[in-house]
């Protein structure tokens, strides 16, 4: 199946063309690397690429797909740090026109990257699929309001299936240590301590990478009258935990540290997620990964790289901040996109072991 993989340089990203080049797809990316210089050891380079933003593709970028998978978003930003109109045109608006080209290109499938936070506050309960949602960042309304419009779409010819991700963790080529059980791994390595923002009462569904993309490649295999249409949780049905209790947890794999709390402070997100109706669609998929597992791996990625408590509070592997930085150098205007384009950007340059330096040779190839 040839396959575009949208935000292909990114955390998840760089980890999913990996597995589908493993299951002996054709994939190509599409990325315009907003976090240039986030690398964390040994990326591939072999991957043919759209070097533009989603933001400026065109239906003709699409004429040779069987399927995309949309996963290229900003991060959440709860202190609109960023411009939230920028935002929602990338979030948003850029999805919503990224299915329009896909229909108009006769694209069959299109897998859209949402995430649990659609759900914000729960109560207590376990939420399936079919339980109401209340976001509660601009960012989780974002991607509800996108799940909505793609929705109404989809017909018998293109199909769309929305994909609830649960909070990811685990090494990746394109490192994040914004995320919750990566950044109490790092702090704890880095400075020997975990000092969290919150009361740590709040839960959160957790997915290890490798997991939550072999679960997209399971979606993209399967047939349509298995998926089309449908939502789907991402998460193991035994991976909710209170964030006190993930930093607990490293406390134990990194023993010499020690950890703060903020007991005044709640956590206005709290979600706790059932993940049955993708195992019980999926019964072959199993998960390799478990939250001690992964936070082991954390660790001695993150010790073998001698990673410093400079590395941790720098921008480099933290999204939001490594955007800011680059607003503030001069190297972005106000709308995320490059104050000076190389010569060949505007033709969608590739980039990788291919040499296809623009949108029509890309399509004229296939």
């Amino acid at each position: 199946m040839r396959v575009l993989v949208t935000g292909h340089r990114g955390y998840i990203g760089s980890v999913l063309t990996a597995v589908l080049h493993h299951t002996r797809h054709d994939v190509i990316g599409l990325d315009c690397d907003l976090y240039t210089d986030a690398d964390f050891g040994r990326t591939r380079d072999d991957v043919p690429s759209f070097d533009i933003d989603v933001r400026d593709v065109e239906f003709t970028d699409l004429l040779s797909f069987d399927a995309v998978i949309h996963l290229a978003s900003l991060p959440e930003d709860f202190e609109n740090r960023i411009d939230s109109d920028v935002a929602d045109a990338i979030n948003t608006e850029a999805t919503v026109r990224l299915a329009e080209c896909c229909k108009k290109a006769q694209v069959a499938r299109m897998l859209f990257a949402s995430s649990c936070a659609v759900y914000g506050f729960d109560g207590g309960e376990l939420l399936t699929e079919r339980s109401p949602t209340a976001p509660i960042s601009r960012y989780a309304a974002g991607k509800l309001a996108a799940e909505r419009e793609l929705a109404s779409l989809a017909d018998t010819r293109f199909h769309v299936v929305l994909l609830r991700n649960a909070t990811v963790y685990g090494v990746s080529p394109r490192m994040r240590l914004d995320t919750v059980v990566n950044d109490f791994v790092a702090s704890a390595v880095a400075r020997g301590r975990i000092d969290m923002r919150t009361n740590g009462a709040a839960w959160r569904p957790l997915m290890h990478v490798e997991d939550l993309c072999r679960a997209y490649a399971a979606v993209l295999m399967a047939p349509d009258r298995a998926v089309a249409g449908q939502i789907f949780n991402v998460v193991d049905m035994h991976a909710n935990h209170r964030i006190i209790d993930v930093a607990d947890q490293v406390l134990e794999r990194v023993p010499y540290s020690g950890r703060s709390v903020a007991d005044s402070i709640p956590d206005r997100r709290s979600y706790r997620v059932d993940g049955s109706y993708l195992t019980e669609t999926f019964p072959n998929l199993t998960w390799r990964w478990n939250l001690d597992r992964g936070i082991a791996q954390v660790r001695d990625a993150l010790d073998n790289a001698g990673i410093t408590s400079g590395d941790w509070r720098s921008h480099r592997f933290r999204r939001l901040d490594h955007l800011l930085a680059r607003l503030e150098r001069g190297d972005l205007d106000t709308s995320l996109r490059p104050k000076e384009l190389p010569p060949t950007s505007k033709f969608g340059g590739i980039v990788g072991s291919g040499t296809l330096r623009s949108r029509n040779v890309l399509v004229n190839k296939c």
